[in-house]
């Protein structure tokens, strides 16, 4: 050990010794109980930046942390390869999507090692590698068969920019989740995840996920959207047929006065008639053209267009105008809505435009409303009225009521209702995985058979930036023989949705070069699942959600038998920098490289646990670098110093302590106590830290540091100090555990327990004088400070007799005799 902290040498050492001895690599059959420790995987852009470096540092101080008390660690790195960016980059660069990538990941690679993080880099897999997409061409097919995946013509969310399809999760406040441009409507074939299959599931299962933060449990329950109601027909006039509405508010069905369908509906342009196809088809034009977040938001405002048709109500006969309304959309219910202007805010705001009939139903109790002095919709629970033989309940009690009825009277049904859609996973790019699927003009849809799996991304795709989908254009890839009837066919070019890759990689680390199938089951079911995952909140309704529905499907597919794929989330805070995210944008970018060159990897992690709880927000402070820097040079003297006195100590004789010494071995059990429960329970490793802070105070302060009678505490205290400090900054702690005398590793080492009995403080009793009269005695802790000794004479209750209601003009304390406290 040298004198002198250099973090680069210290670093590459450790890094040398953890690689050439696969300390990481992780066994099913290994000693100690499985703990599967995960952080989302990185897309390789290029290079890391500090949110990386933080969420893969919370990671590790768990890895590390669990390998210490014993557990049987997997703790495994890959990369979420496939997507648009390798793309526009070989456009930018004239290269190839996959040069670009593999590039990234040899650098990105390096800078977690040089990091120091405890992966088990023999399970890293990249979703672009063949090795891995092929099984999830085969997991498709499966998934085929048994009527999960199927295709239709569809509108969807278009990116103009990616030249891609997005699905509703990946629109963000109307713009491109990659890119931030307005999406458009198109209508496209496309192939969908029947996800919907799996919706009461998915919502019944976020009320069985405790380890879970409400907040993201919230998100998806909203996101799939339950909803219980009546789907009802409204017969079409003058023609057979009938339009379909889904309604929550079936206690306002006698006050339907006309019916709003979506623009999208397929009997927008059916009930259209001559006159008016020419108006209608530009309003339609023009509404597929606005982003639908936009469409139902509150300040858009209502327009809508009218057919030329009519419908009926079938409760009150009704002649009921059927209008285009660019605030309803296709996906919600059945793309139709019975429009009640008077108890719906958005119906009422359209009928006063279009000078559309109002019918009151429900009433405040007490008042009546008059439907012509109306300024807006009565959306209260009240009393019905103008509803037959309803009138007079509450509406509340008519919705079941009314829904009865209907369901006798065969014109309506009770109704559960998801907001949630199919996954439309058609990508119109190269660089995904390929959609195993073949179009013969003979045959239709051809799966392509297993035994001509994978089907190969052509390396031969040229990247000019027009043209659409490059694969479109290769035409070796497209032209091929049908596998039925090997006559002329062509290959599906689109390419799956990335986020199918990041769906299920957390299986396939648990077997990450299986050759026999997509998983291993006996890996599968020691290894799954996921203890620990972390990552960040934007992705609570994305990949959280594609990630439980594939683990449900991949259950019933045979290859796994658990229902969940994460126990416990950790979704970590977002690093800021000048008041902002850290983004090239806007120029508070901090270079990890340039922070470990200047200060070494272990006050990178450190500053990063230390500055914020895990799961808010990290403000970046060049003071705080310097500051965690600075300690881990004091805890390096410290050590070296020490050293040769602790490192032949033997145990601690707990009856030939001093008073001193009882003092310093409960400050070490406390830390070790505070410390083991600020990780295990909480994940509050700044407040952890603090703790080792304070214990490195408290032995620098010991009287007896160089007294060898104290060598036993003292090494106690200060091999307490490297083991606890080593899961957040493990070189360092190798270094000084190495430099104390221990072979093997500090990673080997058991993490340090703490024992009750050294945690009993001896106590003192302090005299209290009020006004220099003894009023009371209080039993404090042999070690309490001033403060606490204060507190503690100003809350007794004797005392509180003669203090009570007077002010409190001083307090005197003399150390371990007495408190004089002086009021007037």
């Amino acid at each position: 050990m040298e004198e002198r902290y250099i973090p680069r040498d210290v670093e590459e050492k450790w890094q040398r010794f953890w690689e050439d001895g696969s300390v990481f690599r992780a066994c099913a059959d290994a000693d100690g109980e499985k703990y599967y420790l995960l952080e989302m995987f990185p897309y390789p852009s290029g290079r890391i930046h500090m949110g990386h470096v933080r969420n893969y540092s919370i990671g590790d101080v768990l890895a590390r942390f669990m390998r210490m008390r014993g557990r049987n660690v997997l703790h495994p790195m890959g990369w979420d390869a496939f997507g648009m960016p390798a793309e526009n980059a070989a456009i930018k660069h004239r290269s190839h999507p996959a040069t670009w990538t593999y590039e990234n990941i040899e650098y990105m690679r390096s800078q977690l090692k040089k990091l120091g993080f405890s992966y088990d880099w023999d399970r890293e897999l990249a979703t672009c590698h063949v090795g891995y997409y092929k099984w999830e061409q085969r997991i498709f097919l499966e998934m085929y068969r048994k009527g999960l995946v199927y295709k239709k013509n569809s509108f969807v969310n278009w990116c103009p920019k990616c030249e891609t399809v997005l699905a509703n999760e990946q629109v963000e406040d109307g713009c491109c989740w990659r890119c931030d441009s307005s999406v458009e409507q198109q209508e496209l074939d496309q192939w969908f995840f029947r996800i919907t299959d799996y919706a009461e599931e998915l919502l019944e299962y976020t009320y069985r996920l405790p380890g879970w933060p409400e907040r993201v449990l919230t998100m998806q329950r909203n996101w799939i959207g339950k909803s219980l109601g009546c789907e009802i027909d409204f017969p079409l006039e003058g023609r057979d047929g009938a339009i379909r509405v889904y309604t929550t508010r079936q206690d306002t069905l006698y006050g339907a006065t006309f019916m709003s369908l979506a623009p999208e509906h397929p009997l927008a342009l059916e009930l259209t008639v001559p006159e008016r196809r020419e108006e209608v088809a530009e309003f339609v034009d023009r509404v597929k053209r606005t982003d639908k977040t936009k469409r139902t938001g509150d300040e858009m405002e209502k327009e809508g267009v009218f057919t030329g048709s009519y419908c009926v109500n079938p409760v009150t006969g009704r002649r009921m105008p059927v209008y285009l309304a660019n605030f309803v959309l296709p996906e919600y219910g059945t793309g139709a809505v019975m429009a009640v202007p008077t108890h719906d805010q958005r119906d009422f705001e359209f009928a006063r435009k279009y000078d559309l009939p109002l019918a009151v139903v429900i009433q405040p109790e007490g008042e009546a409303l008059d439907p012509a002095a109306m300024e807006a919709a009565f959306t209260e629970e009240g009393i019905m009225v103008n509803s037959a033989g309803f009138d007079g309940l509450k509406s509340s009690e008519a919705k079941d009521r009314i829904a009865d009825h209907l369901e006798k009277e065969g014109i309506g049904k009770k109704t559960v209702n998801y907001r949630l859609r199919d996954w439309g996973i058609s990508r119109q790019r190269y660089w995904g995985n390929p959609i195993p699927v073949i179009y013969c003009e003979r045959c239709g849809v051809v799966p392509v058979p297993e035994e001509d799996l994978p089907v190969l991304l052509p390396v031969d795709a040229t990247f000019t930036g027009e043209g659409g989908n490059p694969l479109a254009r290769i035409q070796s890839f497209v032209n091929v023989p049908c596998p039925e009837c090997s006559g002329p066919a062509r290959r599906e070019t689109d390419t799956m949705d990335t986020f199918v890759e990041s769906s299920w990689y957390f299986l396939r680390y648990c077997c990450p070069r299986y050759e026999e199938s997509p998983l291993d089951r006996r890996e599968a079911e020691y290894w799954m699942s996921v203890d620990q995952y972390i990552g960040g909140i934007e992705h609570a309704v994305l990949h959280l959600l594609y990630a439980r529905f594939f683990t449900k499907a991949l259950r019933d597919l045979g290859y796994v038998d658990i229902d969940e794929p994460f126990t416990n989330l950790l979704t970590q805070g977002m690093v800021i920098k000048d008041g902002a995210k850290m983004s090239k944008s806007k120029g508070n970018v901090v270079d990890p490289d340039a922070l470990i060159g200047s200060y070494g990897a272990d006050t990178a992690r450190l500053f990063s646990l230390f500055a914020s709880p895990p799961e808010r927000d990290l403000d970046w402070s060049d003071q705080g670098v310097e500051g965690s820097y600075r300690f881990l040079n004091r805890v390096w003297k410290m050590v070296y110093e020490l050293a040769p006195l602790v490192r032949e100590a033997g145990a601690v004789d707990v009856s030939a302590l001093g008073a001193s010494g009882a003092v310093l071995r409960r400050i070490t059990h406390k830390t070790i106590r505070k410390v083991t429960e600020d990780i295990e329970d909480r994940f509050h490793f700044n407040t952890a830290i603090a703790a080792i802070m304070e214990l490195v105070n408290a032995i620098t302060s010991f009287e007896g540091k160089k007294d060898p009678g104290c060598a036993p505490v003292l090494k106690e205290a200060v091999e307490s100090v490297v083991l606890l400090l080593a899961p957040f900054v493990p070189h360092i702690a190798e270094e000084l555990w190495d430099g104390l005398g221990h072979g093997g590793g500090v990673d080997s080492a058991s993490w340090p327990a703490w024992d009750e009995s050294a945690l009993v403080e001896e106590e003192i009793t302090i005299v209290v004088q009020v006004n220099g009269k003894l009023r009371g005695k209080v039993n404090v802790a042999a070690g309490a400070g001033e403060d606490d000794v204060k507190a503690a004479a100003l809350a007794d209750e004797k005392v509180l007799a003669h203090t009570d209601g007077k002010t409190v003009r001083k307090i005197v304390y003399v150390p371990g005799k007495l408190v004089n406290i002086v009021v007037g």
